[in-house]
């Protein structure tokens, strides 16, 4: 019985099923990911209760109230609304330069902008209230979601990480946005709607900063924080994939034939039988041993991060080690 030859189809066919597969694998990227995840919901919540005491503090009930009253009852009283980001401040101190250039520390008042829309930014640095949207947060929130419409993927940004604008990311991004929705519709709406409360004042929340103590201020930087260790979780997790099927994608270049496709699958423990594959003819450049190469690719999981004392431990062998050998 001859063997089957590979042709492209074909292989993209097992990358695609190879890369659902490392999706599912309960590695430590994916656990880390998935428990951040867990954790969104309280950390969302319990900064908006904080912002919220803040905020009420400063427009009080009986404020607000009195606001609405006057606004529904002058027609060119426009004084109220609804809203979701919040410039917060605190006084404090900051580093300086007197006019000998020598250092100082002065009082500052320190201050931040606070978005809690889906797609608010979360630079814990900025203070504009005109800051870019982190869709990223969004897309790994619900990317569930997104992974199960046909026109949409909540890792675009991610696998075009360094690449220009194209319209391939442009699709997909304008398409994951069109499905999570905003103000309008869909989960964005449901998420503005439920984090949102009026306030009197200027349109633009950097004219109505609202002071705040020093341990609020850092507990919603740290609610900025929190979001952000997410964002990383779900790029790490799909980096680690993405490493994974570059390799995968070479092998499968390089190999002829059918056999050697399935014994790869199943040393990553991915069973595909020669049912599924369409016989037709092939070229390969370069063989890969399907078990060396397997064992390439378990070697990019679970990679631990080192910490500072771990890296310094190994300075100081490679140190002795080098003052040995000369």
């Amino acid at each position: 019985m001859s063997r089957i030859r590979l042709n492209q189809e074909y292989r993209n066919k097992i990358a695609n099923r190879m890369r659902v597969h490392l999706e599912q694998e309960d590695t430590i990227e994916k656990q880390n990911y998935d428990k951040l995840k867990g954790d969104q919901i309280d950390i969302n919540d319990n900064a908006w209760k904080m912002a919220e005491s803040i905020i009420r503090k400063h427009y009080t009930p009986e404020d607000v109230k009195m606001a609405h009253h006057l606004q529904n009852k002058f027609e060119n009283v426009d004084t109220i609304a609804p809203d979701s980001c919040f410039h917060f401040h605190y006084m404090g101190t900051k580093e300086d330069r007197d006019y000998d250039n020598n250092p100082i520390t002065k009082e500052a008042q320190i201050e931040s902008h606070f978005d809690f829309r889906l797609n608010g930014s979360l630079d814990v640095d900025n203070n504009s209230s005109y800051s870019r949207s982190d869709n990223e947060y969004g897309y790994a929130l619900f990317r569930d979601e997104l992974k199960a419409q046909d026109d949409c993927n909540p890792d675009i940004l991610i696998e075009q990480e360094g690449k220009d604008n194209n319209p391939h990311k442009t699709k997909y991004c304008d398409n994951n946005n069109k499905y999570l929705g905003d103000d309008d519709k869909g989960y964005g709406k449901e998420w503005n709607d439920k984090y949102k409360l009026d306030l009197i004042g200027r349109n633009y929340c950097r004219d109505r900063s609202i002071a705040c103590s020093e341990d609020e201020y850092m507990f919603l930087i740290d609610w900025k924080n929190q979001k952000g260790k997410f964002v990383i979780a779900h790029q790490k997790w799909i980096k680690s994939i993405l490493k994974q099927m570059k390799e995968i994608k070479i092998g499968l270049k390089g190999y002829k034939y059918l056999d050697e496709a399935i014994e790869l699958s199943t040393e990553l423990g991915l069973n595909i039988t020669d049912a599924e594959i369409v016989r037709t003819n092939s070229t390969g450049l370069t063989i890969y041993n399907p078990k060396n190469l397997a064992d390439r690719i378990k070697g990019m999981k679970n990679q631990k991060v080192k910490t500072k004392a771990e890296k310094i431990a190994e300075r100081l062998l490679y140190e002795q080690q080098s003052e040995v050998a000369n």
